[in-house]
């Protein structure tokens, strides 16, 4: 493909000057489009040249995409390149459904995310009625639910999250994106008669353990329980 004759509008990374600016953001783009997961800005850091303002070419990047086929998107504190909105529709059937997740996995999974760090007894308390050990291993499978800590209290139960998986999956760039109560209204998603007061809670999914949180135990398997030597 011939290039671009000097003074052509930029539409893509190629015709970016200067020269070392160019080569650092045809490697970020690289980059990107060679992980198979969202990258951590800290993981793109160590793949670029000492010095390069890693935010400032994700944007200029980002922007160079604005309108393309594939955008480049923040997910958390992560990156990737995602179909365009207004094209995923024509692409969903070649998306193969493996699994729908249960009302109560829906639930579940609606409480982790607006009330974590949150143990299995207090979605109990929330859901009111019991959860089952295969919702919560579906939740974890999915990779959309990760287990955080144990609490400091009582019986020290694991606390669940929200993974980048699931703001990936779900289009969010942040937890905060999250709809609020007026918002789940408006779509109908909450009818009848509210409690007086009653408020959506602002949902947090900081890598950093609450106050309330210890570390997961090492001998702690992928479901939170304990391991027991043989």
């Amino acid at each position: 493909m011939p290039e671009r004759p000097p003074g052509s509008r930029a539409d893509n990374v190629t015709s970016i000057a200067p020269e070392g600016r160019r080569l650092q953001l045809r490697t970020l783009e690289a980059l990107l489009f060679a992980s198979g997961e969202p990258m951590p800005e800290r993981e793109i850091a160590r793949h670029m040249p000492e010095g390069a303002d890693i935010r400032a070419l994700l944007t200029e990047l980002q922007t160079g995409y604005a309108g393309r086929g594939v955008n480049l998107r923040r997910i958390g504190d992560c990156w990737a390149f995602r179909t365009a909105e207004d094209i995923a529709p024509l692409l969903q059937h070649h998306v193969v459904e493996e699994r729908k997740l249960s009302r109560a996995a829906l639930e579940t999974l609606a409480i982790i995310a607006y009330h974590q760090p949150v143990t299995r007894a207090e979605i109990e308390e929330i859901r009111g009625v019991s959860v089952s050990s295969g919702t919560l291993d579906v939740l974890l499978e999915t990779g959309w639910v990760r287990l955080r800590g144990r609490r400091r209290s009582p019986g020290r139960p694991v606390t669940f999250g929200t993974t980048i998986g699931f703001l990936d999956h779900f289009g969010l760039e942040s937890i905060t994106d999250l709809p609020g109560l007026e918002e789940l209204k408006a779509a109908g998603m909450l009818e009848g008669m509210l409690p007086p007061g009653l408020a959506a809670p602002t949902p947090d999914d900081s890598a950093e353990l609450a106050e309330d949180e210890d570390p997961l135990d090492p001998t702690d398997d992928a479901s939170g329980e304990t391991l027991r030597s043989r």
